[in-house]
């Protein structure tokens, strides 16, 4: 779980969508619905740099769902802050174009809470 927030924090989407994937396939999880909506967000960033807008917005509108069924501080994560985030980006994936249009500044850092 935590090589996978690494890599989403270090943007290295393809990586995080693996850790978390081999997690939510192997294990019996309470919460594998809350793994699928992280791997869904990691995977939206990852078509973002593979050139692909309609896969990304389409695993946007799939994760979402799925991380807002979550309280706020599952996993000590700030889901809020996070959630916000995935948004965001989104939003912006929505009217862009073209994928070097999307603004890296909006994908958002898992932070977690003590």
């Amino acid at each position: 779980f935590k090589k996978g927030i690494d890599s989403f924090n270090d943007r290295r989407y393809y990586d995080a969508h693996e850790f978390w994937e081999e997690l939510w396939s192997e294990h019996l999880l309470k919460d594998a619905l809350f793994i699928q909506g992280l791997i869904q967000a990691s995977v939206a960033y990852f078509h973002i740099t593979n050139f692909n807008l309609k896969g990304s917005r389409n695993l946007f509108n799939k994760s979402l769902p799925k991380l807002k069924k979550f309280p706020s501080n599952h996993r000590n994560f700030n889901l809020i802050g996070f959630i916000s985030g995935l948004e965001k980006s989104k939003d912006q994936v929505s009217i862009i174009e073209k994928t070097k249009d999307f603004n890296w500044d909006l994908a958002p850092r898992i932070v977690l809470e003590k």
